[in-house]
């Protein structure tokens, strides 16, 4: 949740009997790492891979979309990440339970929900931001839903076998049209053809695979939104408002890729 309204309204304003700035600071701190571990888990949920993403196709395909996320998914393959950070951030019960869920990102959410109500009730906030916090968590679970409808959800298979039909039909009729018009120039002109050929038809197929890898931005890969660096990077400004000081590095870019 945004760290301005955590620490700004869960206060002893409405309290009959006030709370100790020690518990005060306990609860912002279970809040603010609730929402953390909430990031970590959204993102290990995203890199779950899909039937039809390509670590998960057969044959050449197959191949080389596991060899890739070997290669250049830093911090996605190998290393299972969000275990051990979500770890950190719920307290061990919790852990226990929310690791265990189909989704628990949402059961997170729902959680900071149960939280929140659990606030009102002590009137550590009154009505109107128990209200606004809810919302903020509403903007959150309808955020999370845009992400797993990309992931879950692939583009309508016409658009890709179409485009790819197309793009074999023109690279074999490319010859008739070019050649005819370079042998205009001579007997060279048509061997000169062959790499204008070459380069014009590599254009179009690279054109395409762009496209086919593009549609799925959550498959481990280095053409991926760097979830990774985004989780730490919101990690260490909440932890760092909280006053904290040892914080994890920042994702570093690795084979040339940011993760």
């Amino acid at each position: 949740m945004g760290y301005s309204y955590v620490t700004s309204f869960v206060s002893n304003q409405f309290t009959a009997t006030d709370v100790s700035a020690e518990e005060l600071k306990k609860i912002k701190k279970k809040i603010l790492y609730r929402h953390i571990g909430w990031l970590y888990t959204l993102r290990s949920q995203l890199l779950i891979i899909a039937p039809w993403e390509h670590a998960a196709q057969g044959g050449l395909i197959g191949m080389t979309g596991r060899r890739y996320r070997r290669q250049f998914g830093v911090g996605l393959v190998d290393d299972d990440v969000t275990r051990s950070e979500l770890t950190n951030f719920l307290p061990p019960d919790e852990y226990d339970r929310m690791i265990n869920y189909k989704n628990t990102a949402t059961q997170i959410i729902d959680q900071q929900s149960q939280d929140l109500a659990q606030l009102r009730e002590r009137n550590l906030i009154d009505d109107f931001r128990h209200m606004e916090m809810q919302r903020v968590l509403n903007d959150f679970y309808i955020h999370q839903g845009k992400c797993e409808r990309i992931k879950k959800f692939p583009l309508p298979r016409q658009y890709a076998s179409m485009s790819f039909a197309f793009v074999s039909i023109f690279v074999f009729l490319l010859p008739l049209g070019m050649v005819s018009e370079f042998a205009k120039m001579g007997d060279y002109g048509i061997w000169l053809s062959i790499p204008f050929m070459v380069l014009v038809g590599w254009v179009f197929v690279v054109m395409e695979i762009i496209g086919d890898y593009s549609e799925n931005p959550f498959q481990g890969m280095a053409n991926d939104i760097p979830m990774l660096s985004m989780c730490r990077a919101i990690e260490n400004d909440l932890r760092e408002m909280l006053g904290e000081t040892e914080l994890p590095a920042d994702v570093k870019i690795k084979n040339g890729i940011l993760m």
